[in-house]
């Protein structure tokens, strides 16, 4: 009989030891995101903490890149990930001026199959986080692989089939936008 309590003492004790390791993974994670909110932006750190931390909701629009031409460098390393990837047409649009844009560059590309979509996004993706370090706010499409979409908030990567793309033809729904000349290297 002494040997039962011994063992209920014993599973109490390590209960509380892996909440404890939880709560410090946390607490570590909430550091460095932190740390990364401060470099990003001196002025309004709050804002963005609350909108990277909530999921499912678009940090605001007026939370602008810290230099003008990051949103552009943003562009180019995405459609560059994609020229690796062998992407079809890659077209970089400057969507600052176009009233009721919802970012300021499209960078849209097409591939003739599905793998290669998924390569192409992949591959941007991998692009712009190696040289930026930026990871998109909102990926959608992977399951279908017909039109997929990478969302950074500033730049918005579209990678269609090419039927798709020939249907939606966001390039004429976005006529006023002027097009930024990309050259793969």
């Amino acid at each position: 009989m002494a040997k039962t309590p011994a063992k209920k003492t014993a599973a109490k004790k390590t209960a509380p030891k892996t909440a404890k390791k939880t709560v410090s993974k946390k607490a570590k994670a909430d550091v460095q995101l932190d740390k990364e909110i401060k470099k990003l932006s001196k002025d309004k750190p709050a804002a963005k903490k609350t909108a990277t931390k909530t999921k499912g909701i678009r940090p605001e629009r007026n939370d602008k890149p810290s230099t003008p031409d990051e949103a552009m460098m943003l562009a180019l390393c995405v459609a560059q990930g994609m020229f690796e990837k062998k992407a079809e047409d890659i077209r970089i649009l400057d969507m600052r001026n176009v009233r009721g844009a919802s970012s300021d560059f499209f960078v849209l590309s097409h591939a003739e199959s599905d793998k290669q979509v998924e390569a192409i996004a992949n591959s941007a993706e991998e692009e712009a986080y190696k040289i930026l370090q930026q990871k998109p706010w909102h990926r959608e499409g992977f399951e279908n692989l017909e039109w997929v979409l990478l969302d950074y908030i500033d730049v918005v990567a579209h990678v269609f089939q090419r039927e798709k793309r020939e249907f939606y033809a966001v390039e004429e729904l976005w006529g006023d936008a002027k097009e930024v000349v990309f050259k793969g290297k």
